[in-house]
């Protein structure tokens, strides 16, 4: 059995407030957790209105498989409006 975690840093330039930043966030979080079925978190730079790290993680047995899928949930954030990847490591433990 594999484990495959992404973490997310990301940019949100059209905040202003930090009840901006969890609309953003949560919509990225909640539409992760539908399309891909991974466990999503919310994991540093909480008080930052402009700044969010995210972290998902799956499990499966194919490392190959693990990190293709942890590639579509890249892309898949890169798409996603009012927030800028910055920054996102991949890691198969």
């Amino acid at each position: 059995m594999r484990v495959g975690v992404l973490i997310v840093e990301l940019y949100l330039p059209g905040c202003t407030s930090l009840k901006g930043k969890r609309s953003i966030v949560k919509s990225i979080k909640d539409r992760l957790k539908n399309k891909f079925n991974v466990s999503v978190a919310e994991v540093d730079f909480h008080d930052l209105h402009q700044r969010a790290l995210i972290g998902a993680a799956m499990i499966g047995n194919d490392p190959k498989h693990l990190n293709r899928m942890l590639d579509k949930l890249v892309n898949f954030v890169e798409e996603a409006r009012g927030a800028e990847l910055v920054n996102h490591q991949i890691e198969i433990v």
